[in-house]
């Protein structure tokens, strides 16, 4: 699969970093941002590489020659084979692509050169397959999504809306970012446009929307713009401490499980409308913690009230975009929200008859941390169960997680605690 990587913007934003060089060459540890995601892209045989350049570009063609030359920074070869479309004009971000769309005969990888990130990409790629989308996305929760581009998807994660910094948004919405990479078909090319520069997103993406050709690919995975000098300097510390390379989902990742009522939010019995739904205190706090300790915040809740005929599956999600819009106001975020909506027991006026089952993903039982793990790549072995009650204790344990009960009763856990932020301090 051929990879483009679009080279070409000034990096007005971050000229104190560094002025005299385009940004793919601004250094994170002893190397450039550009040989990052080459060696990245090399080491899972991504190898076939088109460099679009403007602005400096000269600087990247002279250090990475046609992938063949020696590394300075390693003094290794490359490794790849780079060709490369010079912009004696300024195109925008997408309008190169229109220039060698006679070299993209199939579906390609498009990434940003001005990105730091380390992804499993055959997993991406595989997902995109699978799914036989015209575009998939990587998207991401990030912490702050009140001023970022949101992705509003599907059940089946089918992009519906594209709300870009500038549109309207709902009171209450999903953490989901485009994180900037892509695996594109070309016919997604096939369009006429006549303005001078193009703008990927708002011109070639965005209206794609709603058409159930362009999927979302949800993976915490660390893919960061680094295109301010806070940005920047964020980075390096992300990459000194290790933290970029150990979030590649090829590497088994550690988790908190987070039981939602009595652990997140308060707990007010049977929960059924978003106005309903408060974060406990210093919920927000812990969360952000978790997000930058490394481990993977998920939420593992039951939602027996699907099953009752009380809340709809589109009425839980409601609650839970507050949720997440309330954590990201903190700078907070989770990585994943899984549930189970049924109940065993039956025979009640207004149930879902279908649901009223007797499931492996009820806890006290292990079937949604077990999912999860399969998602994530989660060592159960190295994560952690918290929550208010014994089925919260019981499910952890059994899926191999040490536990946390927020209480004062003994349910066998290894730890108990006074909330989520007391745990946090005590276990990070």
């Amino acid at each position: 699969m051929k990879v483009v990587i679009m080279a070409g913007g000034r990096g007005t934003r971050i000229t104190s970093v560094a002025s005299d060089i385009p940004k793919p060459m601004i250094k994170i540890g002893d190397k450039p941002v550009l040989e990052h995601e080459l060696e990245c892209l090399r080491s899972q045989g991504f190898t076939d590489i088109i460099i679009t350049v403007s602005h400096l570009g000269q600087i990247i063609m002279d250090y990475f020659g046609d992938g063949s030359k020696v590394s300075p920074a390693t003094g290794k070869p490359f490794g790849v084979h780079i060709e490369y479309y010079f912009e004696k004009e300024p195109l925008g971000n997408a309008g190169a692509l229109f220039k060698i769309k006679e070299k993209l005969t199939e579906d390609f990888l498009l990434l940003n050169a001005d990105a730091l990130f380390d992804v499993d990409f055959n997993r991406f790629v595989d997902y995109h397959r699978q799914h036989g989308a015209l575009v998939t996305l990587f998207a991401h929760a990030n912490d702050h999504p009140y001023d970022s581009g949101l992705l509003v998807v599907d059940k089946d994660n089918y992009v519906q809306q594209w709300l870009t910094k500038e549109d309207a948004r709902p009171q209450y919405y999903r953490n989901i970012v485009n994180g900037g990479l892509h695996v594109i078909s070309p016919k997604v090319l096939d369009v006429e446009i006549n303005t001078p520069k193009v703008d990927l997103d708002r011109q070639i993406l965005k209206p794609l929307a709603g058409t159930e050709k362009m999927l979302c690919y949800n993976s915490p995975e660390y893919a960061k713009d680094m295109g301010t000098p806070e940005r920047y300097y964020a980075a390096c510390a992300d990459y000194k401490s290790g933290k970029i390379q150990g979030k590649n989902l090829r590497n088994k990742q550690k988790a908190i499980f987070l039981d939602r009522d009595g652990t997140i939010n308060k707990y007010v019995g049977y929960l059924r409308t978003p106005e309903q739904f408060e974060l406990l205190d210093g919920v927000g706090e812990a969360i952000r913690k978790i997000n930058l300790s490394g481990y993977l915040a998920i939420v593992v809740t039951n939602q027996p009230v699907i099953a009752r005929g009380e809340v709809t599956a589109d009425g839980l999600q409601q609650i839970h975009n507050k949720m997440e819009t309330m954590l990201g106001k903190e700078g907070a975020y989770l990585d994943g929200v899984y549930y189970c909506p049924h109940h065993p027991d039956k025979g009640f006026a207004g149930e879902v008859e279908e649901l009223k089952i007797v499931c492996e993903c009820r806890k006290p039982k292990a079937g949604l941390l077990l999912q999860s793990a399969k998602d994530f790549n989660i060592d159960l072995s190295q994560s952690w169960m918290i929550g208010d009650s014994e089925n919260d204790v019981l499910a952890g344990r059994n899926a191999g997680c040490k536990t946390a009960l927020i209480g004062e009763t003994d349910y066998g856990q290894n730890l108990q605690v006074t909330s989520l932020l007391d745990f946090v301090k005590e276990i990070l």
